[in-house]
């Protein structure tokens, strides 16, 4: 039995090595992306509005990372002409603005004395994944720029109609292969982060 289960430890860790390699590869990406991190909003006609991020490690889910985000006021984010309404884009853009600030306090709290850091937002993503296409994505590429962050953080969108992957400022799409590892990892990352964020929406919904 620990032969058998051995064997198959070995098979999952060669598999994610081979995702992450060929993430790399597909998406030009200057290492593996060993720390990928994951995006989705969640709401009921724009009720109960809830931001979830999910992380994967070595290409396994590390939900001790988890993190949702209570989405209070879309109107701060969006066109005057959408205020009140239901907007995902200006959900996402709020959601990765507060990611990043908390990102630079740790930045800035690190320089001093006893800081114990909350690795969620410490630690930059070698690849974000956002569940959606070029509208979200513009929204998480504005937020990088604001930050100083673009050239240090990869990105991409993933459109759920035809798992087509959006890159910025590129009009053109990239269709992975359809039995690869690399399609299957993104894949189960998406599906992990609308798990985690309906799970939160379902119990913000329910308190009120």
């Amino acid at each position: 039995t620990l032969s058998a289960l051995r064997a198959q430890w070995q098979a999952d860790a060669h598999k994610q090595e081979q995702s992450l390699a060929e993430l790399q590869s597909a998406l030009g990406l200057p290492t593996p992306p060993n720390r990928i991190e994951c995006y989705d909003v969640s709401h009921t006609q724009g009720v109960a509005t809830v931001g979830a991020m999910i992380v994967f490690e070595q290409g396994v889910p590390a939900k001790r990372l988890y993190r949702k985000f209570n989405i209070a006021s879309q109107g701060r984010f969006a066109d005057s002409t959408s205020i009140g309404a239901p907007d995902d884009f200006a959900s996402m853009e709020e959601m990765l603005t507060r990611r990043f600030r908390r990102w630079q306090s740790a930045e800035e709290a690190a320089a001093g004395p006893g800081s114990k850091p909350d690795a969620s937002f410490s630690i930059l993503p070698d690849l974000i994944i956002v569940d959606g296409g070029k509208g979200q994505l513009g929204r998480v590429v504005k937020v990088l720029e604001n930050a100083g962050l673009a050239d240090r953080v990869s990105v991409v969108g993933l459109a759920k109609q035809e798992e087509e992957i959006f890159f910025p400022h590129k009009s053109s799409s990239l269709k992975l292969p359809r039995h690869s590892q690399g399609l299957y990892l993104i894949q189960r990352i998406r599906d992990e982060a609308h798990r985690f964020g309906i799970t939160a929406h379902r119990a913000r919904r329910s308190s009120r």
